[in-house]
Parts: C-alpha cells; sequence; structure tokens
C-alpha cells in the first residue's frame, strides 16, 4: 500500500508553518522542501526556524549543492528521514554515517536524468531512495511518468529500500504510481490548493487503493 505525503515547498515561515498545522490534522507525516538556491533555483526556509507537532513525522528534503553546510541544523532538528541528492559534488558517505549515528533515516533523490546504477553505493547505504519526476524547486508541474522504470532498477541494487516520488503526483495519476511499486506518493499541489485538503488526501488515499484495469 503506498502511502500519501504532502509536499510542502514555500519561502514563507507562516505559510509552512500554517501548512504544517493543517497536514497535521490529517496525515501523520510530512516532507518539507529546503533549498539555499545552490541546487535549485529558489531559496526556501531555512532548517533552523522549523517547528513541528509531537507525533508529525518530518521528511525534509535538502536540494542544496552542499548539503554538509546544513549538517548542524539538520542534526539540531532532527527529523524523521533527511532526503540528499546524489548529484552533488559533497561527501554523501560521511553526511549519510553522521545521520544514521544520530538516529536520523537518510534518502538518496535521483533527478530526472540520473541513472541508478551511477549511485548504486548511494542507494545501497540508503533507506528511502526518492524518484524526482518533475522540476526541481517548482510545485504543479507535470509528472514525467516515465520515470517509474527507476523502481525495478532501484529494487535490483536495494530490494527493500523504501522509494518514494515527487513530483506533479495528483489524482489522475496516483493510482499509476502505487501500482509501480511506489511506497511513498509526495503530493505538492494538489494537496495544498485544494479547498478542502483532508478530503483531497483521503480521495488520493482511496486512489492508490483502487484495483482493477487503470483506465
Amino acid at each position: 500500500m503506498s502511502l500519501i505525503v504532502p509536499a510542502i515547498l514555500t519561502a514563507d515561515l507562516n505559510d509552512c508553518n500554517a501548512q504544517i498545522q493543517a497536514a497535521n490534522i490529517f496525515c501523520k507525516r510530512v516532507q518539507v522542501d529546503i533549498s539555499d538556491g545552490t541546487f535549485a533555483p529558489s531559496v526556501l526556509v531555512p532548517i533552523s526556524s522549523l517547528t513541528w507537532p509531537e507525533g508529525l513525522v518530518m521528511d525534509l528534503h535538502i536540494m542544496s549543492a552542499k548539503p554538509s553546510d546544513h549538517l548542524e541544523a539538520i542534526l539540531k532538528v532532527k527529523p524523521g528521514l533527511c532526503i540528499l541528492h546524489a548529484e552533488v559534488s559533497d561527501d554523501i558517505v560521511s553526511i549519510t554515517n553522521k545521520l544514521h549515528a544520530a538516529g536520523i533515516k537518510v534518502g538518496i533523490a535521483l533527478l530526472k536524468n540520473s541513472f541508478p546504477g551511477k549511485y548504486s553505493s548511494y542507494i545501497a547505504m540508503a533507506d528511502h531512495v526518492l524518484i524526482f519526476a518533475s522540476e526541481i524547486g517548482k510545485q504543479g508541474a507535470p509528472a514525467d511518468m516515465m520515470q517509474v522504470e527507476k523502481v525495478a532498477l532501484v529494487r535490483a541494487i536495494k530490494p527493500e529500500v523504501e522509494i518514494g516520488w515527487d513530483g506533479g503526483a495528483n489524482l489522475g495519476n496516483v493510482r499509476a504510481l502505487a501500482r509501480a511499486g511506489i511506497d511513498v506518493i509526495n503530493v505538492g499541489s494538489a494537496i495544498s490548493k485544494a479547498s478542502d485538503k483532508p478530503a483531497m488526501y483521503q480521495s488520493l488515499i482511496a486512489e492508490t487503493e483502487k484495483k482493477g484495469v487503470l483506465i
């Protein structure tokens, strides 16, 4: 069964906190995108300013060319999962070891043009692999559904790893994503722009649970 996780991408701290509080009403896990402008084009809320309700699991998606610059802040807020991009020029192995030592799970994100086999050593260390299927640092762009082909490639490297999806997930494609073997479907604008967020969240879950022929 696939898990629907609201994805929060904003430069406005008040908006970020409002989205976290709203999500806490209807779900138990959220992803917050972090960007310092070095890897993705936008600058988003700083890690040090983040707070969240007890019991809500926080995933941090670190869109930075130098995630080690943010390691101290990550360790301080202690998310459930910290997702690093495989493509950056930083010591991912050292960062992963330090996060694991602190009890934080580590994810490896792969951009659309990244081949899983190139980063097999990172995937082997990871608890989660995030398949990125849209434009980095933006919400609302369409999903590249061909990225589901990476699921089998990732499973061949580490069969038990949790696989996530980020980019363009909505009511029209979450069923296909669930059927493709995605464990965690991060949903941005389809939830954040919905007039009734809890109802949309439940609709997305219901769609992933449908069986039969895709239409």
